[in-house]
């Protein structure tokens, strides 16, 4: 799961993504809302976290702006304005959560975690057991915490989770993975799908290959072809 953490208080900020970091999050920190626009930009994130008393812009134009560009990210506010009041404009601005500080670091991931859960339901992700790809991006999650990929195995991936327990030609993973080379090595292909499988050694699916086919993603205990 990656985070966008917008809070000006920077001993707060740091150890929040000490502690999200250990709890299998990848954290980008940011101390105002322009910041926050210009990552919003630059980069996909599964869930935006943001104070309401923001310098240069506050959090509540922050929202507003972020919903005004067609962003759908979910946001989760938190915040020491604990008001009804407060609530009820964070939520009527755009926000999906409010969590008011102090807060109990347990539930805080619990909400950022139902959060991406709802937003992993819609046509924008991909899953195969425990595991989830965002067609975008092609980050890979396996339980909320980030796969740390290669461009060619995103690819891959990316393409056999197209259709879980379907085959997918070699000839078109091909195409897919190394669209920009003129030539590639016969054998180019098994090397991705290897390095790819190590990575997936600790889910519950696995890439097979059907020879004389291609490969096809599926959960584990689904095939008895070659592994």
């Amino acid at each position: 799961m990656k985070v966008l953490l917008v809070e000006d208080d920077l001993d707060l900020s740091a150890a929040l993504s000490r502690v999200l970091t250990r709890r299998g999050m990848a954290i980008d920190h940011c101390t105002d809302g322009v910041q926050a626009l210009v990552h919003l930009g630059a980069g996909q994130y599964d869930v935006v976290m943001l104070d309401l008393g923001l310098p240069v812009m506050d959090g509540l134009q922050l929202v507003a702006k972020i919903r005004a560009k067609g962003n759908e990210v979910p946001v989760l506010v938190v915040t020491a304005r604990g008001s009804v009041g407060d609530r009820v404009a964070s939520l009527n601005a755009g926000a999906d959560d409010y969590l008011a500080k102090p807060f109990d670091l347990d539930e805080l991931e619990a909400r950022l975690r139902a959060l991406c859960r709802r937003a992993s339901g819609s046509a924008g992700a991909m899953r195969c057991g425990r595991l989830r790809v965002e067609r975008a991006s092609h980050v890979a999650y396996v339980d909320g915490r980030a796969l740390e990929l290669t461009p060619r195995e995103s690819a891959l991936l990316a393409a056999l989770m197209e259709r879980p327990g379907h085959a997918v030609t070699k000839e078109r993973l091909t195409a897919l993975v190394f669209p920009a080379d003129q030539a590639t090595q016969s054998d180019a292909v098994e090397v991705v799908a290897h390095r790819l499988r190590k990575k997936l050694l600790d889910t519950d699916v696995q890439i097979t290959t059907l020879r004389g086919v291609g490969y096809l993603i599926q959960e584990l205990g689904g095939s008895d072809a070659e592994h």
